[in-house]
């Protein structure tokens, strides 16, 4: 959630973030007069327990023949005890209750807008020309056997697919490639579950705005994954953690994901480029606060060296405030050009959450001091089955085969070129 003591002193700045967001400014006084009830009733409480203990002395200390009345008025001051505890347990859940509908506060630079007003920081790389009509992905894959919608679509219905032979082999490459860069960069590599418990899920923010999207597992109280970042948020729940020297601990998640893309009907129905499953190698850090944006730099870095070295036109764009997700306080996406569409598609993205995830699933480390504060936590997308669109549709060649970027080409046995079955 966002900081109690932020919205305490200065919940203008909450304000400005909620109009970034284009969501609700009244929900920040709200959330006020719920905080100052609280102490309130913590503070009518905490009086009352205090006269309660010192009334219990004096019975102790009474005599024989005052005792009686004074037992009466120890019982009266018990259940006026018993009442002021309960108000502080109805105003806590009033104020958990507003304060969870506030999204992580943006930082003061994010664009502000919507979908559409986010800022292009920089473009690279050469939009890829043909003198040819390249094809789009669905019938190279079609063409060279390495993608079959149709057969995914009979077993599983619409938004499935199946990737064959040297389709299959495709992904795997690009994801070994991702995760021994990961390594290399000093992130610990986690096979994680891909089906959590609510209270993970709500805690890295993904059962607001979002629930539409996520699958659910009634009978068993349990929610299939969008992304490792929830399972690698989660990791680490109610824990101190030790950061060596400050340094931050920093994990490479693998794992299948699951959206319903709820709200998406005709939307790129054709292909695999909004699809119900897919792989995905995601980055996930825990650090100092302190470090949060210097961190954030570091992961896009680490996409952009991805992507340039696929050979991949692309664009940086720094997301407004209205099209971000409940806990990021800023997000960089990285999109590529995908030539038969004539534009940009999102092919990463990488957020900054700030404390916001690690105060709702209680995650700290200790200060200098010897007390607790909540740590920054951030992730970002390093390889996933998305990205297949781009590479097969900017390393075409006029027969239908697709040259295979270099860098791929030792984890697909050194082949060259992708040639049609």
């Amino acid at each position: 959630m966002i900081d109690p003591q932020l919205l305490r002193d200065n919940p203008d700045v909450i304000k400005a973030s909620q109009e970034a967001r284009g969501a609700s400014v009244a929900v920040v006084d709200e959330a006020v007069a719920a905080d100052a009830a609280r102490r309130s009733a913590i503070t009518s409480f905490e009086s009352l327990r205090a006269e309660q203990n010192a009334f219990g002395k004096t019975v102790a200390k009474a005599p024989k023949d005052e005792k009686a009345a004074l037992v009466q008025q120890a019982q009266a001051l018990a259940a006026k005890v018993k009442e002021a505890q309960a108000t502080v347990t109805a105003a806590e859940e009033s104020f958990n209750a507003v304060v969870r509908s506030i999204p992580n506060v943006v930082l003061p630079d994010v664009p502000k807008g919507g979908e559409d007003d986010f800022v292009t920081l920089r473009t690279v790389g050469t939009k890829p020309e043909f003198d040819f009509e390249p094809k789009d992905h669905a019938d190279l894959g079609e063409h060279l056997g390495i993608i079959d919608i149709p057969r995914g679509v009979k077993v599983s219905g619409s938004r499935f697919y199946f990737l064959r032979g040297l389709g299959a082999r495709l992904e795997i490459a690009l994801m070994s490639l991702g995760l021994d860069r990961a390594i290399a960069a000093g992130f610990e590599p986690l096979i994680t579950p891909t089906l959590v418990r609510p209270e993970t899920m709500a805690g890295t923010g993904f059962l607001g705005e979002h629930a539409a999207e996520v699958y659910r597992l009634e009978a068993d109280d349990l929610y299939l994954t969008g992304t490792s970042e929830v399972a690698l948020a989660g990791f680490h729940a109610d824990e101190i953690l030790s950061f060596n020297g400050g340094d931050g601990l920093r994990y490479a998640g693998w794992s299948t994901c699951y959206r319903r893309e709820a709200g998406s009907a005709g939307k790129d129905n054709r292909g695999i480029l909004r699809v119900h499953q897919f792989n995905k190698l995601e980055m996930f850090a825990y650090v100092h606060p302190d470090q949060a944006e210097a961190e954030h730099a570091k992961l896009v870095g680490y996409q952009e060296q991805m992507l340039q070295d696929l050979g991949l036109h692309y664009r940086v764009i720094d997301v407004a405030g209205g099209d971000l997700g409940t806990s990021a306080a800023r997000k960089y996406d990285i999109e590529a050009w995908v030539p038969t569409q004539g534009t940009f598609r999102e092919l990463t993205s990488t957020s900054n959450c700030t404390t916001f995830q690690a105060r709702r699933l209680d995650i700290r480390y200790r200060t200098e001091s010897g007390k607790t504060a909540p740590v920054a936590t951030l992730n970002g997308t390093l390889a996933t089955t998305r990205w297949i669109v781009a590479i097969l549709e900017t390393h075409q060649q006029a027969d239908g085969s697709v040259v295979v970027p270099e860098v791929l080409r030792p984890y697909l046995g050194g082949i060259e070129v992708i040639e049609p079955r």
